[in-house]
């Protein structure tokens, strides 16, 4: 299956607190976009990971996604090593992307800046069809290297390279955070209290998309980095 976008993310509900926005303007336009997990969320202070699988499948139907996957890796003791990126490169050469967005470089959680790194290599190594992969049914796959990977910003501010407008996004994007109902605000949630689960963490999600928004003159946005230069053909495709 081949997307315009795929969204790595480590944990379920990293796409959704930091590019759902973008996710949902862009499948409005037309295009196919996909999201890959890499682990359950396992090591997280409330919920279980069977729990959180089936969050991901809500916020999945609420963003109306093509599809979305998780790889199983193990939460808080993934490395960036030959067999994780093998685990990524399949994914790409699944899904071929345009055009990937993954964790924030560097994040009050480690494994946000780790993701993004391991994010960053399998993209290259991706390309080399000397390394061999095979899918489901044992075929082999074609190298495939993204166009762009771009990184959404996530708790900790990192000045935006560019930033995209969600203004018509918004309820829509808290309607996909809220799906993973065991991570955020419960006033009757049994469960402890974690560094997410206040209600004033919502509101910190909206104001930061509120300043990203203010940049480019609009009511929210999300904000990205790139690893690379961006080639522009012509001026006027700059908004």
């Amino acid at each position: 299956m081949k997307v315009d976008i795929l969204v790595f993310a480590v944990h379920p509900d990293d796409a959704e607190l930091s590019c759902s926005g973008t996710i949902l303007k862009h499948i409005e336009l037309g295009r196919k976009v996909a999201i890959v997990d890499f682990t359950a969320g396992e090591l997280g202070t409330r919920g279980t990971a069977e729990i959180r699988l089936k969050e991901a499948n809500d916020s999945k139907n609420i963003l109306t996604l093509c599809a979305r996957e998780n790889l199983g890796l193990r939460d808080g003791f993934f490395k960036n090593d030959e067999e994780h990126q093998l685990e990524l490169i399949k994914a790409i050469r699944k899904y071929q992307p345009e055009i990937i967005l993954a964790n924030a470089v560097e994040d009050r959680h480690p494994d946000h800046g780790r993701a993004a790194q391991l994010a960053i290599d399998a993209c290259f190594y991706s390309g080399l069809r000397m390394i061999k992969t095979f899918d489901q049914n044992g075929e082999e796959q074609s190298a495939w290297r993204p166009k762009n990977v771009f990184h959404y910003i996530q708790d900790r501010y990192i000045e935006p390279d560019f930033v995209v407008d969600i203004s018509g996004y918004w309820e829509t994007k808290v309607a996909s955070i809220k799906a993973f109902k065991s991570q955020f605000f419960d006033p009757n949630s049994p469960e402890p209290a974690s560094y997410i689960s206040s209600a004033e963490f919502i509101d910190f999600i909206e104001a930061r998309s509120r300043e990203m928004g203010h940049k480019i003159g609009a009511k929210y946005g999300e904000g990205f980095t790139k690893t690379k230069t961006i080639a522009v053909n012509n001026l006027f495709d700059i908004l």
